[in-house]
């Protein structure tokens, strides 16, 4: 796909959470697996900016008409309850942001200002998130290319949601209020590629800090994607940054598939779509359909709409679309004509509602199966979609999905949800207070990349992948503690790779555990061959290296064990010596490394069997006496 052909056009927010204490309280920035006990129900209500509008978004989750719990936890106060009023600003997350933006080459700003920003989908106790502005018009130099960071800002993380239930919502308060430093970019990233490569240098610039956390879920993205003739579209909290080119790839094929659909309907001549529903619940009295049968015993009723012009757009295309608005309004789902006959709906049932409806051959229809205010307010919901069909992509903010598709969520926020925050003091940042933050900047990625190359000899590409995952501070300390910065290397970026995709926490082994299982490498406890066995035993069960390297039996073996094991697997390999001489070296060598089993380095182990095979060689058959 030819994406600067289409008009691509990619923008990036970062939100990374930093690693203090939480922003407008005393407790604790991590999160709990077991919480307090204490549980309380909130409902959030929109409210009018200070201009008196409501934010189309905040309207649109009031709709949803839910219930919130939240479940307190250890290092959660009154202040994340919002039972009392935020404390002073954490000044050391403050420290960090500016450091953020001085790194970004950003102007920070006299005075940090918070506001407050409206948010009732539950995220948040109050119905608002607390967000302060830092610095403006920052840049990022990616592969020759200049990012633009016109903001950047500082603002508590939002609540962890667990889970939901009918018109119930689960949040836990472990991460509310956890300090998030917000990076927007300019929309001048134009393939999707480019726009990973330019996550993962916004990711390593702010780990260079060495006061961020790290982990799933510690960094998030809002990517924001459009085409030529299309729209604005955020896909809200990425949380995977390799994923993004996926995200924008799908995302463009959405728009175009959508001005595909918009511009066959112009071609029908479809210029409106209707608003009469038809209640068709005595055509399902007998029917076989488990959904429809289930909402008529409740009391439930099945409504009809008519689409005129849309048969073959819906199933693949419109049809998600508008189950999703749907939902909106608390149904589990629709059935569209596209796929119908299907689940339980037979083709005599599918004709007595196209009767019902008077639709002809070129008209499509909806169904709704559910309580009748419920299967109302979806058609209203569904009706400005399909409306919005007619003229293409409506901007939106859609949730990304693990493999790389989104699902609708709610339209795009505007500056209506934005007010003053009265609890929190203007802070007045000062020039010696920058100047004290300048003196103490860290690296660059770019001149810590080049650096690790040249003082520890592996290549370039390699310290870069290092940098761009965090992992070079590690690297570097125990390669320079221990030596053999190419293997250390190679477990951080390969092993750990390798280990991740099996399904291990390999980011949960601590630091030291990673150094002592290089000291006892040091001290020939085990042969390196043993090292990704060892890592893995560690990942496992959450050992120590010593530990790993007791339940494995892997201690380095001696040089006469070895020659034992080697003459050994000679002997047994007699004919394939006789047939294949000195080539048979080779395999006999993938014998012995599987018989020493990383308790000896295979260098060792080549020098040991090429002497033995090499003077097994040497040897003269003796010749036998004959019989006289």
């Amino acid at each position: 796909m030819d994406y600067r052909a289409l008009g691509l056009k990619v923008g990036l927010e970062l939100h990374q959470q930093l690693a203090t204490r939480k922003l407008f309280c005393e407790c604790e920035s991590v999160l709990v697996e077991e919480p307090g006990g204490i549980r309380f129900h909130r409902r959030l209500r929109p409210t009018q900016s200070e201009m008196g509008e409501i934010d189309a978004a905040a309207l649109e989750e009031a709709k949803r008409r839910l219930t919130f719990v939240y479940e307190a936890t250890p290092n959660s106060c009154l202040v994340e309850a919002d039972e009392e009023p935020p404390h002073a600003p954490n000044p050391e997350a403050l420290d960090i942001a500016l450091e953020i933006a001085l790194l970004l080459d950003a102007d920070p700003v006299n005075e940090v200002d918070f506001m407050r920003k409206i948010v009732i989908d539950g995220s948040n106790t109050s119905g608002f998130q607390r967000s302060g502005l830092v610095a403006l018009d920052g840049r990022l130099e990616v592969n020759g290319k200049r990012i633009g960071v016109p903001t950047i800002l500082l603002e508590e993380d939002a609540a962890r949601k667990l889970g939901e239930a009918e018109a119930e919502v689960v949040y836990r308060l472990d991460r509310l209020g956890i300090p998030l430093i917000e990076i927007a970019t300019t929309p001048d990233i134009e393939t999707p590629e480019e726009a990973r490569e330019v996550a993962l240098a916004f990711g390593s610039l702010l780990r260079a800090t060495r006061n961020v956390k790290r982990g799933i879920g510690t960094i998030r993205e809002d990517v924001n994607v459009s085409i030529e003739g299309g729209a604005r579209i955020e896909i809200k909290g990425v949380q995977d940054l390799r994923l993004i080119a996926t995200f924008v790839e799908k995302e463009v094929e959405r728009q175009v598939m959508l001005l595909g659909v918009a511009a066959e309907l112009k071609r029908r001549n479809i210029t409106s779509v209707p608003a009469d529903l038809r209640d068709l619940t005595s055509l399902f009295r007998e029917t076989e359909s488990k959904v429809v049968q289930t909402a008529l015993k409740k009391g439930g009723v099945v409504l009809g709409w008519a689409l005129p012009g849309f048969p073959g757009l819906l199933k693949g295309k419109l049809g998600p679309e508008l189950a999703a608005h749907a939902r909106i309004a608390g149904v589990a789902g629709i059935f569209h004509s596209d796929e119908l006959p299907g689940y339980g709906i037979t083709p005599s049932e599918l004709d007595a509602v196209r009767k019902a409806l008077g639709l002809g051959a070129s008209d499509a229809c909806v169904l709704v199966a559910d309580d009748e205010s419920k299967a109302r307010a979806a058609f209203e919901e569904m009706g400005s979609r399909a409306a919005a069909a007619i003229r293409g992509v409506p901007p939106e903010t859609r949730e990304p999905r693990p493999d790389g598709t989104t699902a609708y969520s709610r339209p795009l926020p505007g500056k209506a949800r934005m007010y003053p925050e009265t609890d929190v003091p203007p802070i007045r940042i000062t020039t010696e207070r920058l100047r004290r933050i300048r003196e103490h900047l860290p690296e660059r990625p770019d001149v810590t990349i080049a650096r690790l190359a040249r003082e520890y000899g592996i290549h370039e590409q390699q310290t870069r992948q290092l940098v761009q995952e965090g992992s070079d501070a590690a690297f570097e300390m125990i390669a320079h503690e221990f030596g053999e910065a190419k293997l250390v290397a190679s477990v951080l970026l390969y092993t750990f790779g390798e280990l991740r995709r099996e399904g291990f926490d390999v980011d949960e082994i601590p630091l030291d555990h990673l150094r002592e299982l290089f000291s006892l490498l040091k001290a020939g406890r085990f042969a390196k061959e043993a090292t990704p066995e060892l890592v893995r035993e560690m990942a496992r069960t959450r050992s120590r290296a010593s530990e790993a390297l007791a339940v494995l039996g892997v201690t380095r073996m001696s040089r006469e064990d070895l020659e034992s094991i080697v003459d050994e697997v000679l002997r047994a390999s007699h004919d394939l010596i006789s047939a294949r001489g000195d080539a048979a070296e080779k395999a006999l060598m993938g014998q012995v490394m599987e018989r020493v089993r990383g308790r000896a380095d295979g260098r060792l182990v080549s020098e040991v069997l090429h002497a033995h095979l090499e003077a097994q060689l040497k040897e003269k058959p003796k010749g036998r006496k004959k019989k006289g």
